[in-house]
């Protein structure tokens, strides 16, 4: 076996019933749930029946999401299944975070309570949404978001795939001129602007909730969304100003390959950042837990 990143999910993904299969059989991801619940009542009904709008709300799906990722991390661990280094995609670095042991699986929970809340009102606060731009370069969506005053790049997900944040009054424009461009602008299922100046508060918001944390070096690398880099000094720093701040997923996903990483696993509801591996390196081994029954075959053979 080569060397396995697990990479968790962010938002978009969700759906209702998610984790729900988990629950029912591995006792492992069972724990995690509960620990959950105990911490956040009501956690599982939204995971399991709760409605796709409500999941939409920022407060309840980094909550939720969590859960579902660190309970089936809890249960590759428990099948061998060992990640030499982790990243996470936005809300996704919280749970690697906790993945790679920067702190445990309830302070994690207890964060993202408090993230998700903190983004909420910064979403409330103006009225914004996201557009994935696909079929462009990441330096023509730039060139784009630069005749409007207040759109602006913030995921730099794969070749020809940038997601943008905007007052949602200058969105219209920005998707009709990046069709005369040739691409394409899909919305996405996100309550706000993230990874965008309309965040600034709620990573300052963070950067006070993690002042009152215990924060340690890790067991395992983990990779900054901020940096594209391993983590290295403040991780404080790291977690809140990601918030605000663009994510680096495409040079990320080069950076794990140049250090040796070949497989990659996706924690997560979805195989949204599978497919983005499979565009950034097309050689690499991906799985998901999407399908779990394949990943545990596959991955425990090599």
């Amino acid at each position: 076996m080569g060397t396995i990143a697990f990479l968790f999910s962010g938002q978009g993904d969700q759906y209702p019933g998610m984790g729900k299969t988990l629950y029912e059989t591995q006792p492992a991801a069972r724990a995690v749930f509960d620990a959950c619940e105990a911490i956040r009542p009501g956690t599982l009904e939204q995971c399991f029946r709760g409605t796709a709008e409500a999941l939409t709300q920022t407060q309840n799906t980094q909550p939720c999401l969590y859960a579902m990722e660190m309970a089936a991390a809890a249960v590759l661990l428990e099948k061998g299944i060992r990640p030499q280094t982790a990243a996470g995609f936005s809300l996704g670095e919280i749970a690697a975070a906790a993945a790679a042991g920067i702190y445990d699986l309830e302070t994690g929970f207890s964060l993202v309570c408090r993230r998700g809340a903190l983004m909420q009102q910064a979403a409330e606060a103006a009225d914004t949404a996201m557009l994935a731009v696909v079929k462009l370069p990441a330096s023509q969506v730039e060139a784009l978001c630069r005749a409007y005053s207040a759109v602006y790049p913030v995921n730099f997900n794969c070749p020809g795939q940038v997601t943008v944040s905007g007052l949602k009054e200058q969105l219209p424009g920005f998707a009709a001129d990046v069709k005369a461009a040739g691409g394409r602008a899909l919305p996405l299922k996100v309550a706000g602007g993230f990874h965008s100046p309309f965040m600034e508060e709620a990573a300052q918001g963070f950067a006070r909730e993690l002042e009152a944390v215990s924060l340690s070096r890790g067991n395992i690398p983990l990779y900054s969304n901020l940096t594209a880099q391993v983590y290295a000094g403040d991780a404080a720093s790291l977690l809140s100003r990601q918030i605000a701040s663009p994510v680096r997923w495409e040079e990320l996903i080069r950076n794990m390959a140049a250090a040796g990483v070949d497989t990659f696993l996706e924690i997560g509801p979805g195989k949204t950042l599978t497919n983005m591996v499979k565009k950034i390196l097309p050689q690499a081994k991906t799985y998901c837990v999407a399908e779990l029954d394949i990943l545990l075959s596959e991955v425990a053979a090599c």
